[in-house]
């Protein structure tokens, strides 16, 4: 499974952008539990869980620090996900990465280690 990130960039504190991460090759997205997710890094601090999404769309996931700014989403026919991001802060910065995996449970998807597909990075950058 190869993942695509794109849409990051330079914004104003305040703003918007929208990430998007393509998938292709292989994936279990048949499966009911292949999720896929975003996680981020800021210089200096370890890999942070974002948002997740079920493939089947019933379900996502989102940490408590972006819930009410952060929209994850998919098209199924796009085999894409995407991470809407309002309100944005100077705190959001950070390259943001998108993964997957077939098979994840609940209690595992915030955990970096269980995705086993990771997309290359995109930065974004919020001034202030």
């Amino acid at each position: 499974v190869q993942l695509q990130a794109s849409g990051g960039g330079l914004v104003q504190a305040g703003g918007s952008l929208r990430l998007s991460c393509a998938a292709s090759g292989r994936t279990g997205r048949t499966s009911s539990r292949f999720v896929m997710g975003w996680f981020r890094q800021a210089p200096g601090k370890e890999r942070e869980f974002v948002a997740a999404i079920r493939w089947s769309g019933t379900y996502t996931y989102s940490a408590d620090s972006v819930k009410g700014r952060f929209t994850i989403s998919r098209d199924n026919a796009k085999n894409t996900a995407y991470l809407q991001m309002n309100s944005l802060k100077p705190e959001d910065t950070a390259v943001y990465y998108c993964a997957a995996d077939d098979d994840i449970i609940l209690s595992a998807l915030r955990r970096s280690s269980s995705y086993a597909y990771w997309g290359q990075g995109t930065l974004v950058t919020v001034s202030s």
